[in-house]
């Protein structure tokens, strides 16, 4: 009986959340252009900057922005993030690498998995290009660039790049 006294501690429960979600008409666009292989930005009117993936307005003046920007699948490592850490349904083996990459082109930053490049070897200003999955397996999706992996080029001025968006 005095087992039963003892407080529970751990209960395992299985819980689904199902649940449709609109991204809008920005997001669409660059999901739509994604499936095609292409990455697009919109460009800010007033401050010339271009953000990807595309916005209606631009988040420094809101002015609309419609003109479309097609970017190229290479940039520059901004800062990123090693995970030692291993969580439920693991796919990559860790430690590895999430990056902020500012594509060519591109005034603001997309978050992406780096592969084939040892997670010491990491630093900002590193130049990495898309690995697409084969055009077959294309959908709507962030997937279809299934990582990003180092050029080999020199690395670009990471400072100098962050002030030329700065003073755009």
């Amino acid at each position: 009986m005095a087992e039963a006294q003892k407080p529970v501690t751990y209960i395992k429960t299985p819980i689904a959340i199902h649940y449709d979600y609109s991204i809008g008409v920005g997001s669409s666009t660059f999901m739509r252009a994604i499936r095609g292989g292409r990455i697009l930005g919109a460009r800010c009117p007033d401050t010339g900057k271009v953000y990807v993936p595309p916005r209606l307005s631009s988040v420094e003046t809101a002015s609309p922005m419609s003109e479309l920007v097609e970017l190229p699948d290479r940039g520059v490592v901004y800062t990123y993030c090693i995970v030692n850490i291993k969580f439920y349904d693991q796919v990559f083996e860790i430690p590895y690498a999430y990056a902020y990459i500012i594509l060519d082109g591109a005034d603001s930053a997309i978050m992406h998995l780096i592969q084939e490049c040892p997670v010491e070897e990491m630093r900002p200003g590193m130049r990495v290009e898309a690995v697409w999955k084969d055009p077959s397996e294309w959908t709507e999706s962030m997937e279809n660039i299934r990582y990003f992996k180092p050029t080999g080029e020199p690395d670009a001025p990471i400072g100098q790049i962050m002030d030329e968006i700065r003073n755009k």
